[in-house]
């Protein structure tokens, strides 16, 4: 996948399927059609749930039947109607799912003390949602997607996994790190034989707590992601139980320069990445390989414009624009 430049549109929640049927809406159409016109090189949909039951919010976007390729294809159409590339995030929100449906998780512990008790995935209920994100993976290609994003992050489903803060299973699933990593391991490879397109994995590279995940355990799932042909992999952290973080501008940019050069596999940063200066040192310094923004991008679609004047760099944009431009 070769992309105009390294600015990537993060995918963030925009709870906006007011319906709870996960159906693409107008307002989903002008969101991140206006991205790809401000010149990002990637725009990546929100977290698209794989089953009903792994939405993060009854608002979030769906991938979990074919009732929802037709508004994806559509939103895939008018991002590449400005030149960017398509992606979307598959995923699955485990015990941090806030819907009516029974929630499941790898271990049958809750969040916090307000969220509800998921319940233990059998077997079964593991490889129904291995199939689901198979499942996605085709639906994402017939809705021509240039790349899909594997949510890992976050305290989410696959997050869960690979965390022992989470994940208490004495079977083949838990325990040491190469069982806990199992569960990404078969949705990569089901995702893989479904979508020929490029795959990132989100992971979250701390856990900020002493008896989580450490940056040695993050550096062998990336080794095995790049052994499985993972093309990226998008550095952030946190999520899995409630931590205090101390966030500053580019806070998480370290945790991909690790990454990067530790396991030999491309990275992509994120988190308060706001300026252009700051941007392109990361990219020149080789720190990491894109750059993505999320919170730059809801106060500025034409974010990449504001930063080609800070840089001195002319980038072309919408011919409609042009005056203003």
């Amino acid at each position: 996948m070769e992309l105009k430049n390294r600015i990537v549109m993060s995918p963030m929640c925009m709870y906006s399927c007011f319906d709870q049927d996960g159906k693409a809406t107008p307002f989903h159409i002008t969101h991140y059609e206006s991205r790809a016109a401000g010149q990002a090189g990637l725009v990546i949909l929100e977290a698209s749930a794989v089953q009903p039951e792994g939405r993060i919010s009854p608002e979030d976007l769906g991938i979990w039947s074919d009732d929802h390729i037709e508004g994806l294809t559509h939103l895939s159409e008018r991002i590449h109607a400005h030149g960017a590339k398509s992606g979307i995030q598959l995923a699955h929100a485990g015990r941090k799912a806030r819907v009516k449906e029974e929630i499941f998780a790898p271990s049958a512990i809750p969040f916090n003390e307000k969220a509800k008790t998921p319940t233990e995935m059998t077997q079964e209920h593991i490889h129904e949602t291995i199939q689901a994100f198979r499942d996605a993976a085709k639906r994402a290609k017939q809705a021509n997607f240039d790349m899909v994003e594997i949510h890992g992050a976050h305290g989410y489903l696959i997050n869960e996994f690979l965390s022992p803060l989470s994940n208490k299973r004495t079977d083949e699933y838990g325990g040491s790190r190469e069982n806990r990593y199992r569960f990404l391991s078969k949705i990569i490879k089901v995702v893989q034989q479904e979508f020929d397109g490029s795959i990132f994995v989100r992971i979250s590279v701390s856990e900020y707590h002493e008896d989580g995940n450490q940056m040695s355990d993050f550096i062998y799932f990336a080794e095995e992601m790049k052994k499985q042909g993972i093309d990226l992999i998008d550095c952030s952290s946190g999520g899995v139980v409630r931590a205090k973080i101390n966030t500053f501008p580019g806070y998480q940019v370290r945790f991909a320069d690790t990454i990067k050069h530790e396991a030999g596999i491309k990275t992509g940063a994120v988190g308060l990445i706001k300026t252009g200066v700051q941007a392109e040192e990361i990219i020149q310094n080789e720190r990491a390989d894109l750059i993505f923004v999320a919170r730059a991008f809801l106060a500025n679609p034409y974010w990449p414009k504001q930063i080609a004047d800070e840089l001195g760099f002319e980038l072309t944009g919408p011919k409609q624009y042009e005056r203003g431009w």
